[in-house]
């Protein structure tokens, strides 16, 4: 990783270029677009001049359409087809701002469309004005970032230091685009752990995707895990991303390592679904924590009402202001069906998910819970440490989904806490000041795989999640105390007195009346018509551990020291 250090803070020190003519905020719109830039001319380098014989050689061809050919030629899925590399950019400073855009252009166009996200030709302009444009190309061009040097895992890196360091100095949210790798590797680890016979096999191709891809973190991850498992088998990578700077950094990794840039969307895969009827191997992603969803209501909404489970959203809507359950749902509608050989699924969310919602006529992310639950597709929830992200210090937690359960999980889901798998880091980065281990990734993969009850993991049948929520009535009562019946006899019910009771699935109502109850409102009864099931998955009271008092003396000799220091202090400022 010295590499990646070195060549990030040595980028990061060219925006010290750009102080003065550009607000701090703004650094990453020249930053970032060049180091693409340079990483792609690195990157053909070594194929340029055959490029240019090819190009020369197919002009007078008649051929229209040669960028196929060219693209053999480059040895990659794009080419530039221009004259220029950035050493032959620096050796003409007078002509720097005309030279650049002729190079940009003479991409194919899978990377030109890379570059345009960025909307760079305003910052070639701005720079030009202001005579820093041959001095901030210049200093690129002094920096290899060839994947010989660097591997497009460490690139990734790179991009994510960064990203995380422009969104400091601007005051954003720092790390809203990328996720701590030891966490996209737990998340992997578990995903492959059950497929290890299917994934070693000769030859073998699997899909991923990543609704919320970022800078392509997850896929990236993935597909690393899977070629040291099996470096004949192929990950197919798909994935989209609403930010457009984020969005063209993942598409130039896949452009790079040979994968099919075209299978990364830009867009709201939620509003604007882009690989709608695809269905995949695997699903992966950390959607964006309690996201309000006002903005794009309506075509959700829709697709509620009028699809039901024919769409993505059958299961119900959470409130707009945590639209966590919609990504999930997303997903769950991409997975290939079980006599197919069905998907895995593995996201991150915060713990809203887990209760948030009261089971009620409408469908809200209780219900959404009851369908997941009930249909037997949740394998497991991780709970992870805290402070192990950039721009949050909550709680934070794996679900795991599955259709195609190993015989011993079915109808059961398993809970792991592994909050206290992590060490300190030698320096905070954002709000992130853990990190999981190595050793402790492998741990954790271990008890998720073994499947056992113990200290950390916590096995419940699928039904131990839900309860019924009851309407308890009691009767209305006149002066005298007589209860007031309605025309066939019954007794009417008092609103006033009304209230509600959560009773366990795995309990007979009757019985929770009789014990819990009737001993105090021997008039009491549930009204059937108003009963409503929900899920809920409550980690602090499966785990709980009781931590018994101190004692009394302990707390008098606390007291007795603060006191004695106490007064010490106030003798020596007194004197």
């Amino acid at each position: 990783m010295k590499n990646v250090k070195e060549s990030a803070n040595f980028i990061w020190s060219i925006a010290d270029l750009l102080r003065g003519d550009y607000k701090q905020s703004d650094y990453g719109k020249v930053i970032l677009p060049l180091t693409v830039l340079r990483r792609l001319d690195c990157v053909l380098e070594s194929s340029k001049e055959a490029v240019l014989k090819k190009h020369e050689q197919l002009k007078n061809t008649g051929i229209e359409d040669f960028d196929l050919l060219l693209n053999k030629a480059s040895g990659y899925k794009f080419h530039n087809r221009s004259n220029f590399t950035f050493d032959k950019l620096v050796a003409d400073p007078n002509n720097i701002a005309l030279n650049l855009r002729n190079y940009i252009n003479g991409f194919s166009e899978d990377a030109r469309e890379i570059i345009e996200q960025f909307e760079f030709e305003n910052q070639i302009n701005k720079m030009d004005d202001n005579n820093l444009l041959f001095m901030v190309i210049k200093r690129f061009q002094e920096i290899d970032l060839h994947p010989d040097r660097i591997s497009s895992m460490e690139m990734g890196y790179m991009f994510e230091e960064l990203i995380r360091k422009f969104a400091e100095i601007s005051n954003e949210t720092a790390g809203e685009h990328f996720t701590p790798r030891e966490v996209i590797k737990l998340m992997v680890n578990i995903l492959f752990l059950n497929d290890r016979d299917i994934l070693t096999k000769k030859g073998i191709t699997k899909t991923i995707y990543d609704c919320c891809a970022g800078t392509g973190g997850m896929l990236s991850v993935a597909e690393e895990y899977l070629n040291e498992l099996n470096p004949d088998a192929r990950l197919e990578v798909f994935g989209q991303e609403l930010n457009p700077e984020s969005y063209a950094i993942c598409k130039s990794d896949l452009l790079i390592k040979g994968q099919n840039a075209s299978n990364i969307k830009k867009g709201n895969s939620i509003s604007e679904d882009k690989l709608s009827n695809e269905k995949f191997d695997y699903l992966i992603t950390n959607p964006p924590f309690g996201v309000k969803w006002e903005k794009f209501a309506k075509p959700v909404k829709t697709e509620h009402e009028q699809l039901g489970h024919g769409g993505r959203f059958g299961a119900g809507l959470p409130s707009v202001g945590d639209g966590s359950f919609l990504f999930l749902m997303h997903l769950m509608s991409k997975m290939k069906r079980p006599e197919e050989g069905g998907s895995r699924l593995a996201l991150v969310f915060n713990g809203s998910p887990l209760f948030s919602g009261s089971p009620s006529k409408t469908k809200n992310e209780s219900s959404i819970r009851q369908w997941i639950i009930e249909n037997d597709l949740l394998e497991a929830v991780i709970a992870l440490p805290n402070q192990l992200f950039y721009n949050t210090g909550i709680s934070t937690y794996v679900w795991v989904i599955s259709n195609h359960k190993p015989i011993e999980r079915k109808g059961k889901v398993q809970l792991i806490n592994a909050i206290d798998f992590f060490k300190k880091m030698s320096k905070s980065l954002g709000n992130k000041r853990n990190e999981i281990t190595k050793k402790q990734i492998a741990e954790i993969t271990e008890i998720y795989g073994n499947f056992k009850p113990n200290e950390y993991s916590k096995i419940f049948d699928n039904k131990a999640f839900g309860y019924a929520k009851v309407t308890v009535e009691r009767p209305e009562r006149n002066v005298k105390g007589e209860v007031v019946t309605d025309k066939k006899g019954n007794p009417k019910p008092d609103s006033s007195l009304r209230d509600t009771e959560n009773i366990p699935l795995t309990m007979d109502f009757q019985e929770y009346m009789k014990k819990e109850v009737l001993p105090h409102v021997p008039d009491a009864w549930i009204d059937d018509s108003k009963t409503y099931i929900g899920y809920e998955v409550n980690f602090t009271k499966y785990f709980y551990q009781y931590k018994p008092l101190r004692s009394l003396e302990e707390i008098r000799k606390d007291i007795m020291a603060i006191e004695e220091e106490t007064d010490g202090l106030l003798k020596e400022v007194i004197g």
